[in-house]
């Protein structure tokens, strides 16, 4: 897929949810400015998924990364799917206001001396039909306690994956940096028997509360 029709793609996707964009070589821009949004495509090897990179910059100094794999007919259309079902609730709500609480939930939490508003994308899991444990958010909320967080918007990725032997691997970003505690409290947790493996990804956004 050309990056224009790519371009073309996630214009309308984000016109769909009410929220106009302006394209500016790369990017679509949010009334000339930030937040400032694109997508870019790799195709897969030798038939294999290729890969739908979004990136948010949400100013100069700070940018958000996603990545979806895609595979069928349309692997692009597939990984945007992906991305629609998943994690662009959050991004709307966190950053343009426009907030589905029938696709993501929202909470206050204590950090610190401060109160966050967290934008919680709904847990997608793949592979099997299993339930999230109940107290993954509470681990990653008390985890969060234990860190420093300058005033401004965070985010935290959360990739997990269980094999059908029960062993777990899992991916927490902070910021786009690795999150060890957070892996630490996810891993501690009692997640279910699929038999089969599966995975399960999120996006949690947080933005400290006017006074």
């Amino acid at each position: 897929m050309s990056p224009t029709d790519l371009q073309t793609r996630l214009l309308r996707l984000f016109d769909r949810h009410e929220v106009e964009l302006e394209p500016d070589e790369d990017w679509l821009l949010t009334d000339g400015d930030f937040p400032a949004v694109r997508a870019t495509w790799q195709d897969g090897m030798a038939g294999g998924p290729g890969r739908l990179d979004v990136d948010l910059v949400l100013d100069e100094e700070r940018q958000l990364e996603l990545s979806y794999a895609g595979a069928g007919a349309d692997p692009c259309k597939d990984a945007l799917d992906r991305f629609t079902r998943s994690d662009l609730p959050v991004l709307l709500a966190a950053c343009w206001y426009v907030t589905d609480d029938r696709r993501l939930d929202l909470a206050q939490w204590e950090i610190g001396l401060r109160q966050w508003d967290a934008f919680i994308g709904r847990f997608v899991v793949e592979g099997a039909d299993v339930t999230v444990p109940a107290t993954a958010l509470p681990a990653l909320a008390d985890a969060l306690k234990n860190e420093s967080l300058a005033p401004r918007m965070h985010w935290i990725r959360l990739f997990l994956r269980r094999e059908a032997d029960g062993s777990i691997s899992s991916e927490l970003l902070l910021d786009n940096e690795p999150w060890p505690s957070g892996d630490r409290a996810l891993a501690a947790l009692a997640w279910p028997e699929g038999g089969e493996a599966y995975s399960v990804r999120s996006l949690i956004v947080l933005d400290v509360r006017d006074y």
